[in-house]
């Protein structure tokens, strides 16, 4: 196939990165890099960089129809979003720097952490009264180290801001939803802004598989409540996993030789 099939695979698999945002609330990193770097051929630290612009956009628009629905905790989000652009920008600022090879062997290994949570499922925060006092510094941790870990590999942001959350935050899940789309969009920003002291990205490209993405999130919006959201992040989950195991079995021997 010429490049032109091959942009064309990528733009309709990169409706399915909306779609798990807008459906799941995260997923679309997990899905962009191997799309971006497996179809299209861009190398790894493009397609990661190119990843952080696709999600943190399509995040943006999903984050407004919860936004309007009163499921977004604004301060929760702005504090646990700024730890996390601290973390996402120093991680950009090394992911630049770091062999593709290895970065995809990190991603990899990002998506068996990411699957386990998924397939795990995710849990209510326990009630509690009050604030405990070590909540906001656990929540600012988990916010920097999440925000260097999805800026880095460029993905696992969306299911490991929601149960942090939920468990650490203390918000329902829903608004946990709602928030962590906010999360990620600045998370993302952050870490752009850090790769692009090292990486040129072909824009023309990025935007047509952003526009793609957007359009999915419209789809996935309009799925939820239809489809069991239980089964289907657990069957997300062990795609993500065999995904990851896949990428595994590609790079190493790559590293190694």
């Amino acid at each position: 196939m010429g490049i032109t099939w091959w942009l064309a695979l990528t733009l309709l698999l990169s409706v399915l990165i909306g779609v798990s945002l807008g459906l799941l609330g995260g997923g679309g990193s997990i899905l962009t890099v191997p799309i971006l770097t497996y179809v299209l051929g861009m190398d790894p630290q493009h397609a990661i960089t190119a990843s952080l612009f696709v999600v943190g956009v399509t995040s943006l628009v999903g984050m407004a129809r919860h936004a309007r629905a009163g499921r977004v905790a604004w301060r929760t989000g702005i504090g646990f979003g700024l730890a996390g652009m601290a973390g996402a920008f120093i991680g950009g600022l090394i992911g630049g720097r770091i062999p593709g090879v290895v970065l995809m062997i990190l991603f990899a290994a990002m998506m068996i952490v990411t699957s386990v949570a998924m397939i795990r499922g995710r849990r209510q925060a326990p009630p509690t009264e009050g604030t405990p006092p070590h909540r906001g510094v656990r929540t600012i941790a988990e916010g920097f180290g999440v925000g260097f870990a999805t800026s880095l590999v460029g993905a696992g942001g969306g299911f490991l801001v929601v149960p942090a959350l939920a468990l650490l935050g203390g918000l329902p899940m829903a608004v946990a939803v709602g928030t962590s789309l906010l999360v990620i969009a600045m998370q993302s920003t952050s870490g752009l802004v850090a790769h692009l002291f090292t990486i040129s990205l072909d824009w023309p490209v990025v935007l047509a598989v952003t526009a793609a993405a957007i359009l999915g999130s419209f789809l996935g919006s309009a799925l939820v409540g239809r489809i069991h959201e239980r089964w289907l992040r657990k069957g997300f989950g062990v795609f993500v996993l065999l995904m990851g195991v896949v990428v595994l079995a590609q790079e190493i021997p790559r590293l190694l030789g």
